[in-house]
């Protein structure tokens, strides 16, 4: 009657959040709060207003599965100055396709890239440990097996891809990479990307880039994929075979209601991704284009959003010092605090502060060896504003310092 794999799948991080929490109610100080989820609360840039108004007509007409010219190719002139690209390397036409946030499109890659079986085996998709949840949905929906790797502190909260054994990768059919990292914040070097596509080739799977809080950074922006690609044969256009990337408005630009995102890469893969698109994907509404279109070339709100995210880290940063193992991530807007036990800090937090936050267990797998890479930590997201995230943080902390 049913998919049987569906019976593979746990339930989402916040409906078990919402077990952990279901007993209890707040009776501390303060508004409750939901730190859990990264919804960012800044406001929505106003040109998506405007432009939004001035496509009216467009909302009684189908939009086509590949988008628009203008907003691919929004999209490549993005790519291009954003990663110092070589003119015109990256073609609207052929190196990218709109897809309704980077959720959808990640999902739909375990549908694009994995086989029935890979060397005659059950097809294995890599990913991160700690992870996002849609990996694993998409890995076990298209009948491959998850395969966790470590991204701890000891990996500078990367995975290794290249400690797997050789039968493993042998039979990889896709690899995941989130950079910056979501839940730790850890953003991967040039040399590591390169280091990952090259065994991407080597074992011949796709390499799957999910850079959706690519443009929230303290400091130096942090490289992608096709950074990576373009600066192995140093001219700024190199070889994007076995890679897509991912990305989207929902967090650059704080409009995660307008489910608007690209992906981009291997002109095959694309290709194929956009076969499937057209029997399975949700196509975005022409003047949502248009308005996302006008995002992907605006960066003066991406500048201010960010010197908003730089000013939450810099309080975090007064109230936390060094306990808990903080420190101010290089990319996105979580911290991930060591505080010993996951589970009973998010319970005291809701009781005692009314401070939602998502225990790092329901974003891990236990390894090999038993030991979730989760299981001490809460994952916390600054998506308010700077004086309710303050006020949080320093509730928060009291909390903990009597609990750890």
């Amino acid at each position: 009657m049913y998919n049987s794999r569906l019976d593979a799948l746990t339930d989402y991080p916040f409906q078990r959040l919402t077990a952990l929490l279901a007993d209890l109610k707040p009776s501390g100080k303060g508004e409750p709060i939901a730190m859990s989820i990264g919804e960012p609360q800044h406001p929505a840039p106003e040109l998506i207003h405007l432009e939004l108004a001035r496509q009216a007509f467009g909302w009684n007409k189908y939009p086509p599965t590949n988008g628009t010219m203008a907003y691919r190719s929004a999209v490549a002139h993005w790519l291009t100055k954003r990663y110092s690209l070589g003119y015109g390397w990256i073609d609207g036409d052929r190196n990218t396709l709109p897809v309704a946030g980077t959720r959808e499109g990640l999902f739909m890659a375990a549908m694009l890239a994995v086989p029935p079986e890979k060397n005659e085996q059950t097809p294995a998709v890599l990913m991160p440990n700690p992870f996002y949840q849609v990996y694993v949905g998409a890995a076990v929906m298209a009948g491959a097996d998850p395969v966790f790797v470590p991204a701890t502190r000891d990996s500078n909260f990367q995975p290794d891809f290249s400690t797997l054994d050789e039968g493993v990768l042998d039979r990889t059919a896709l690899a995941y990479i989130c950079s910056p990292a979501n839940p730790q914040g850890a953003v991967a070097t040039l040399e590591r990307l390169q280091d990952i596509i090259r065994l991407a080739r080597k074992h011949d799977f796709v390499v799957v880039g999910d850079e959706c809080y690519s443009e929230i950074y303290p400091n130096a922006p942090p490289p992608g994929l096709l950074e990576a690609c373009a600066a192995m044969d140093g001219d700024g256009k190199g070889d994007l075979s076995n890679v897509l990337v991912f990305n989207s408005l929902s967090k650059r630009s704080n409009v995660p209601g307008l489910r608007a995102g690209f992906v981009a890469g291997d002109e095959t893969l694309i290709a194929k991704f956009q076969t499937l698109r057209s029997h399975g994907g949700a196509v975005t509404p022409l003047p949502v284009m248009a308005a996302a279109a006008a995002l992907w070339n605006d960066e003066r709100h991406v500048e201010s959003n960010r010197a908003l995210y730089r000013q939450k880290f810099s309080d975090a940063a007064d109230i936390f010092g060094s306990r808990f193992g903080f420190s101010v991530p290089d990319g996105g807007f979580f911290l991930w605090l060591d505080v010993g036990d996951g589970r009973e800090a998010a319970r005291a937090l809701w009781q005692q502060g009314g401070i939602k936050v998502l225990p790092g267990t329901f974003l891990s797998r236990p390894g090999d060896d038993g030991t979730d890479p989760g299981d001490r930590y809460i994952r916390v997201a600054l998506v308010h504003d700077r004086v309710a995230t303050a006020n949080a943080l320093s509730r928060m902390f009291d909390i903990l310092s009597k609990e750890v």
